[in-house]
């Protein structure tokens, strides 16, 4: 990457933290994306679904163990900064939670919890943010609909691996373990 870029970005590293608290910035492509935090039903469905998974994944009570699961982190991955709702690290990879306040390996699955005012941000820019770090699985949740996208990355494209809608319960790549209810996900 040529100096010039590398003070572009260095520039918008800066320029993050000066934010309303009402927004989030991403850095996406070399330009700075704001978008509003997200709102009480979408922090309310990636609470429960993070809350769904950490008991067989990270705990690894009577389930197969072996991720570590976090909500919101902000990752800083090949000049992009990007801010999931929420993020995993299969722990052959990340075996321990380092002292950070960014992360900087990228995840192998992120789930994205859709509003009408990230929509696009989110199915456009940040899939193809993922894929360019590596990312191997994006779930995206949209509470509006009531539905679950499951996407695996794979030959230099994105796989759409199921759409899973209403109360149905749910095995879903890379969590196939876990019978999901989706139900849990809609209650208010």
């Amino acid at each position: 990457m040529p100096a010039r870029s590398l003070l572009k970005l260095e520039e918008m590293y800066t320029f993050l933290g000066a934010l309303p608290s009402n927004l989030v910035a991403e850095i996406l492509d070399g330009e700075r994306v704001d978008s509003p935090r997200p709102g009480m039903v979408q922090t309310l469905v990636a609470s429960v679904l993070l809350g769904s998974l950490v008991e067989p994944f990270m705990r690894r009570k009577g389930g197969p163990g072996g991720w570590l699961l976090l909500g919101g982190p902000e990752l800083h991955l090949d000049g992009e900064v990007l801010v999931p709702d929420l993020a995993g690290w299969r722990r052959e990879r990340l075996p321990e939670l380092p002292d950070v306040s960014v992360m900087t390996l990228a995840p192998d699955w992120v789930c994205e919890v859709l509003s009408q005012e990230t929509l696009a941000l989110d199915r456009g820019g940040k899939m193809l943010a993922y894929a360019r770090a590596g990312v191997r699985h994006v779930w995206l949740v949209d509470p509006d609909l009531r539905t679950l996208e499951v996407y695996r990355f794979e030959d230099e494209a994105w796989s759409l691996l199921g759409v899973h809608e209403g109360a149905r319960t749910v095995r879903a790549e890379p969590f196939e373990a876990l019978a999901l209810e989706l139900s849990a996900l809609w209650a208010r």
